[in-house]
Formats: C-alpha cells, sequence, structure tokens
C-alpha cells in the first residue's frame, strides 16, 4: 500500500460523532465513542484509514465524558494528571464545555439544545484546537461544523466540507457571538438568509443558515454518492432548499465538488462475525448461509426452512425516504405470488411505519411468513448472513450503507435507482456474469415487483450458476466497498486542495 510521507501536511477532522479511534491516535482513543447515525462510521473509517497510511491526521471531537465513560470527579489527584497528560499528548482534541458533559446522546431532540451544542463545539474548535494544532487543511462534516470553513478560510487554511445529510439551523451573528464565537472577522464568508449590507445591519436581523455557511465558505465540498451530488444539482430533490441547492451547483460548476462513497464498517465480515451462527467466506457461503438462516428463522419466528427465499428489510422504517409504502402495498401479493416456495419478509427495523407491516401480517395471519422486529445489532447481521436479498427501495438515498454491507455476507440487493444505490449496484445480468443485484428504476410498487420478480428468477436459476455468482460478487464487494479505497479517493481531494503530494510510492 502507499504510504504517506512523514512530512506531509497535518489534516484536522472535526466531526461531532465517531465510533472508534486507531490505537496510536492516543491513549484515550479506545475509549471515544459517539455515534447517532453513518456520519460517526465514516468519520472512523476515514481517520483509520489516513491514519494506517501514516497521515498526520488529527481529530477534534466534543468531550462527552459520560458517553466516554469519565468522571473527573472521581479520578484521584495522580490519575487526574495522567488524564489530563493524555489530553495534551494525542491526536486526538476533545472541545471541553459542559454541555458535552452528561449528555446519554451525541444530538438533542429539541433544537435549541442542538443549537448550543453545535455553538459551543464550533467555540473550541476555532479558538482553542485550530491554534493548537496548526492545521494545514481541516475537514469538516455536515451543519453542526458550518462556520468552520469561513473562519479557516479568513486563517488562510483549506477547508473541505462534507455533506452527509441536508440538514440545517439557523440563527443570527449575535446570536453565534452570544455563544462565544467572535464572527466578525469572517462574518462575511457566511451564508444569510437575505444578501447583507453590512455587518451591523445584518447583525441581529439576518439569520445565517449554517448547512449553506459550510457549503459557501468551503474551498471544496463532497457529498457520500456522486448520483446523489448531481440529482441535487440537477433539481432533482424537492426537499433540498433551494439556497442549499444553488450553492452546491456553484461548487460542483467551478469543479470543487464531488461524491465519494462511504464504505461499511469493518466489523461486517462474515469471516470474523461474532453474531454469526457460522462463519463464512465466498467458497463457504453456499452452505454456511444455509446454516444461518435456520438460526435466523428460529429467532424470529419465520418458518424453519433452510430453502426457502428470505427478502430482508435492515433499513429505519422512514416512509418518506426508505420506500416502506412500496413494499406494504405488494408485501400480500409477493407472499402469495411465491407461497409453493414459502418466500418470506424479514424486517428488523424501528420506525413509525412498523405498525403498518404487524398489521398486515395480522390481516393475512403471515406470522410465518414475515417477521417485524426491533432493530438490533446482532440480529441484523443475523440477517445479512440468513437472507438472499436485502430491499432498499428508497426514493431518495444520499450514499447507504446496507446495499454494500448485505453483499459482503452474499446477499444480494434490490434497491431503486437513485442516488448511492445507482452507485453502488449494477442489475445482475442473466448469466449472473456481471452485476451484483437488482435495480428497478419507475418508483412505484410496480417498479419493486418487477425488481423482486428479477430477484426470484435468479434464486431459481441453477445451484451451481448461483452460487458462483455470489461467490464472485463477495469477492468484488471486498475490493470495491472498503475503508482504504474510500480514504484514497479524500487524500486525491486533499492534494488537489494543497497542490502538493501527500503520498509517494
Amino acid at each position: 500500500m502507499k504510504k504517506l510521507k512523514k512530512s506531509n501536511p497535518r489534516i484536522l477532522v472535526v466531526t461531532p460523532e465517531i465510533t472508534y479511534l486507531p490505537e496510536g491516535m492516543g491513549n484515550m482513543g479506545n475509549i471515544l465513542r459517539a455515534k447517532a447515525g453513518g456520519l460517526a462510521d465514516v468519520s472512523a473509517s476515514l481517520v483509520g484509514a489516513l491514519f494506517r497510511q501514516g497521515a498526520d491526521v488529527h481529530v477534534a471531537l466534543p468531550h462527552y465524558r459520560r458517553m466516554f465513560h469519565i468522571d473527573v470527579g472521581k479520578l484521584i489527584s495522580d490519575e487526574l494528571r495522567v488524564y489530563m497528560n493524555h489530553l495534551h499528548n494525542s491526536r486526538i482534541h476533545l472541545a471541553e464545555d459542559r454541555i458535552f458533559y452528561y449528555r446519554d446522546t451525541v444530538y438533542s431532540n429539541y433544537a435549541g439544545d442542538s443549537f448550543r451544542q453545535a455553538m459551543a463545539f464550533q467555540r473550541e474548535v476555532i479558538n482553542n484546537i485550530i491554534p493548537e494544532v496548526k492545521p494545514d487543511l481541516i475537514h469538516c462534516n455536515d451543519w453542526m461544523t458550518g462556520l468552520i470553513p469561513a473562519a479557516a478560510r479568513r486563517m488562510g487554511i483549506p477547508c473541505l466540507f462534507t455533506v452527509h445529510n441536508i440538514h440545517t439551523q439557523k440563527a443570527t451573528l449575535d446570536a453565534i457571538e452570544d455563544r462565544g464565537i467572535d464572527a466578525a472577522p469572517f462574518w462575511q464568508g457566511l451564508y444569510y438568509e437575505r444578501p447583507p449590507f453590512n455587518y451591523e445591519e445584518s447583525r441581529s436581523t439576518n439569520q445565517v443558515d449554517m448547512l449553506a455557511s459550510g457549503i459557501f465558505g468551503a474551498h471544496f465540498i463532497n457529498t457520500v454518492s456522486p448520483t446523489f451530488l448531481k440529482e441535487i444539482v440537477d433539481g432533482w430533490h424537492p426537499f433540498v432548499p433551494d439556497n442549499i441547492r444553488q450553492e452546491m451547483a456553484g461548487k460542483y460548476y467551478a469543479g470543487c465538488a464531488t461524491g465519494i462513497l462511504n464504505s461499511p464498517d469493518e466489523d461486517c465480515n462474515p469471516e470474523t462475525d461474532p453474531y454469526l451462527e457460522v462463519k463464512y467466506n465466498a467458497e463457504t457461503a453456499a452452505q454456511a448461509k444455509k446454516v444461518n438462516k435456520i438460526a435466523f428463522q428460529a429467532r424470529t419466528g419465520l418458518e424453519v426452512d433452510q430453502n426457502a427465499p428470505i427478502f430482508f428489510w435492515p433499513s429505519r422504517l422512514d416512509p418518506v425516504q426508505k420506500g416502506c409504502s412500496l413494499l406494504s402495498d405488494i408485501l400480500y401479493n409477493m407472499v402469495h405470488k411465491y407461497w409453493d416456495q414459502k418466500l418470506q419478509i424479514a424486517i428488523v427495523a424501528n420506525g413509525s411505519y412498523q405498525k403498518v407491516f404487524h398489521d398486515i401480517v395480522a390481516m393475512h395471519d403471515f406470522y410465518d411468513r414475515v417477521t417485524v422486529c426491533d432493530f438490533d445489532e446482532g440480529l441484523s447481521r443475523l440477517g445479512f448472513a440468513a437472507s438472499d436479498f436485502v430491499l432498499m427501495p428508497s426514493l431518495f438515498e444520499p450514499c447507504g450503507l446496507p446495499q454494500m454491507t448485505c453483499q459482503y455476507y452474499g446477499s444480494l440487493p434490490v434497491v431503486h435507482n437513485t442516488g448511492g444505490l445507482h452507485d453502488t449496484v449494477e442489475h445482475l445480468s442473466y448469466e449472473g456474469d456481471f452485476g451484483n443485484g437488482f435495480r428497478f428504476d419507475h418508483y412505484d410498487p410496480q417498479g419493486l415487483m418487477w425488481a423482486v420478480d428479477e430477484a426470484m428468477r435468479f434464486f431459481n436459476s441453477p445451484e451451481e450458476k448461483k452460487n458462483a455468482a455470489i461467490s464472485r460478487i463477495m469477492c468484488q464487494a471486498k475490493d470495491r466497498f472498503n475503508h482504504d479505497v474510500t480514504a484514497q479517493e479524500y487524500i486525491k481531494i486533499y492534494e488537489s486542495m494543497l497542490a502538493r503530494p501527500l503520498i509517494v510510492d
């Protein structure tokens, strides 16, 4: 693998959440875990891959003492001295504020709390962490870091801003400054609801859009899939505010925007996964998946039959994004059409649509054919190993991970042709020698049913042909969707932004 130069530029990754940090970054790295969603996994994978490749990478995180299981009040003097020494001799930089110390979750359900957290985090990064680290490049993530690109630009530091989700908050300059951030030096690098006349005129009457400011102020931006970026620029999604779309389009047409796919968690590996009944690889998948299928069926109340096809739903039951209504509209027809083959549907996910599926199951007495369970990490991992197909009929998808993760386990994705699903799933050829799943173009129940029929056609193909295709897909997924590939794409952006090479042979 290519290695980064020892004298390479210093990169500061600013993120409100992360799942793990590699050994060697700091003595406390093994306990600093705070996760709300995919951003935590992406941050961890990027930092880990960069560090393994020799990058001079630093991380700025809020100091979530409760989530990190650190009770400073109970440390004796020697322990406190060691603890403080760790903080000051590390590549990990913790933003200190009481608002973080006693939290049980990364984000609050209340907008006011989320705003105060974001301001406290950015205050510490701008006022203390950036001056201490002296980075050559800063990498920010989502609206919670949206003020930093403008501050970085004012300091002459290139900044990459990654858009994971189209969420934002707004506040006036005086509200921002009341939280300890002196915005006067970089106020012109922020994005306002209306064009500002001057600083004083806008200070208390003109709201700053945090996400738009991050995009506007950054030197370079990326989304988490190439197609989702193009869909936003072309105006495909009405939920994307016009100002966000316009700013992203400006960066895109200026050659300062790209899409970089996320990659699945490294723990999602059927060769080592502790949640599986039987571990396996591409060569042993055919028989091992049947054993895991029996274990999964027994745990979820499905009829135990190793030859029954299982369609697995692993994503949250969000009716706005995830296409739950498409599945509910065809669920009866799916089960009825393939009744003799004992087709089964397993939903291991939480969300408002769960009741709809429970009602359908009860109405048709499908209890041994359809299971609806609350999300559980171990059960979900076993579901990937047990299932033949994974359902992801999303209306839109910035990236998506389950459609990649399932391929690690030899379960093939059934997806709507959009965003990150388009970038990661190609329709399987009739001979099974090309493609890795089943992709439908028209977002309606008929489109999903067509893709299910295509999946069942593959399921009923000769065993030798089917097993060869699954083995090929498993091997290709490991090479194509992994953290090092993702990190290399970010390194390319860093290189172009710094106009100097980061890697040598």
